[in-house]
């Protein structure tokens, strides 16, 4: 194992001076098919994002000849996305410019490494400051590695960004096996806990002998898996959407009715928890039964973007209104730059069959519990799928360091609101340095 000062890594500088050398590896695929036959399995190799012109006019063009289905029957979003949503989508498609998320990606160093027969694709950014913590950040459905540009520079030079030395961290930003620029699993199997020991490989052969890990959605599921695990060098994690829903609870929520004596943050979750359940699991109940049949998103760009727009509730809302012209969260360019991610590398499905996966390998639910022995810290943000009381992340984590609970900000935390995402990192971990 090689320690963290002779890790194989790059600083950001390194890693845009790397970019015009020769083993720059770009996205086209019969350049990405060929470049995957020759490294050794160990091998860490630098990676650039760069897609054919022709792939981005082909995009326009399908975006441009979508055709409409008829306005929905009511004035809510109960029979989906509303098209008037997905009309504006398509006008701000128009004025898109992938090539600066392109240039964006790119200003970071890239890498591809093999782990368990498979291309993992990972950002890793290292700090200027020394006693960095490094820190492994895992994105979830409908997320990438887009989801976490924003908070890069904030924890790994935090001098310059409100805070101190003592708050910087090294970062690892994985995309999962199927998504993005990872490869895409040829056979089943490729659930949260092997992800999990394969991200802990990762982190070995960067060289990290201690380490803490992140996540929310399935990177909850992942990072979560981590801690189960306890492999050497992970003393702790942080999750922005935990498991914390006690069997109690469960019971209650299938038998419609909310147990007596709950305090106010514990109704919320239950009100919350029983909405999604009930209507806000439509996207996953395919994907985790048929996810092949959605060759659908695979083939038109604006059904994919309505496809991933449909996660939940609270989301879809806040979506629909920053098109609209409004200013939260997420902003219109953010959304087609997840979402032409996506089309680009042709992940529609083989990021959905994750659901499938986990559905034939279950372990439990997904906000159920896991025994968690190591140190936990939890960020609940109110517009989340639900929003973690307190006293559940107690009850659910022996051994919870920290608890916050964001004034706003929702699914996609620290894409959202990356400012306070940061503030809760640093918070998070302090006792743990």
């Amino acid at each position: 194992m090689t320690d963290e000062k002779s890790a194989p890594v790059l600083t950001r500088r390194e890693g845009l001076a790397l970019g015009a050398a020769s083993l720059v590896v770009n996205f086209a695929p019969a350049a990405f098919a060929a470049h995957q036959e020759t490294p050794m399995s160990t091998d860490i190799r630098p990676f650039r994002v760069s897609f054919p012109d022709a792939d981005l006019a082909d995009l326009k063009r399908r975006v441009a000849a979508t055709r409409w289905p008829d306005k929905e029957q009511v004035a809510d979003t109960t029979q989906g996305v509303q098209l008037v949503t997905m009309q504006q989508l398509v006008k701000h498609w128009a004025d898109h410019d992938w090539r600066k998320v392109e240039a964006r990606l790119n200003s970071y160093p890239n890498f591809l490494t093999e782990i368990d027969g498979l291309d993992i694709h990972f950002i890793h950014v290292k700090s200027k400051h020394a006693d960095a913590l490094p820190m492994i950040v895992t994105h979830g459905w409908p997320g990438s590695v887009v989801e976490q540009l924003k908070i890069i520079e904030p924890l790994t030079d935090p001098t310059a960004h409100g805070g101190t030395a003592a708050d910087a961290f090294h970062l690892v930003i994985p995309s999962l096996p199927g998504y993005g620029f990872s490869g895409k699993p040829t056979e089943p199997g490729w659930i949260p806990s092997r992800i999990a020991k394969a991200w802990a490989a990762l982190m070995q052969r960067l060289g990290y002998t201690k380490y803490v890990a992140q996540g929310g959605d399935w990177g909850n599921a992942v990072t979560e898996n981590m801690a189960v695990q306890q492999p050497p060098g992970l003393i702790g994690i942080h999750t922005n959407m935990p498991a914390t829903v006690p069997a109690e609870i469960n019971a209650s929520l299938a038998a419609g009715k909310p147990p007596a004596g709950l305090g106010a943050d514990e109704l919320k979750a239950w009100n919350q928890l029983f909405y999604f359940n009930n209507n806000g699991l439509g996207y996953a109940i395919e994907m985790n039964n048929r996810p092949q049949t959605l060759y659908g998103i695979a083939d038109s760009p604006v059904g994919l973007a309505a496809w991933m727009i449909d996660h939940d509730d609270a989301s879809e809302k806040m979506i629909a209104r920053s098109l609209a012209g409004g200013s939260e969260g997420l902003s219109p360019d953010d959304v087609l730059d997840n979402v032409t991610l996506y089309w680009l590398t042709n992940t529609a499905i083989s990021s959905a069959r994750l659901y499938w996966d986990n559905a034939k390998h279950p372990t439990g639910g997904f906000f159920d519990p896991r025994g968690i022995k190591i140190p936990v810290a939890v960020t609940a943000f109110p517009d989340e799928i639900y929003t973690a009381p307190k006293s559940w992340a107690e009850k659910a984590y022996p051994r919870l360091i920290h608890y916050g609970k964001a004034a706003k900000g929702g699914h996609f935390a620290a894409w959202e609101q990356p400012a306070i995402f940061v503030d809760e990192m640093r918070a998070s971990f302090r006792s743990l340095r």
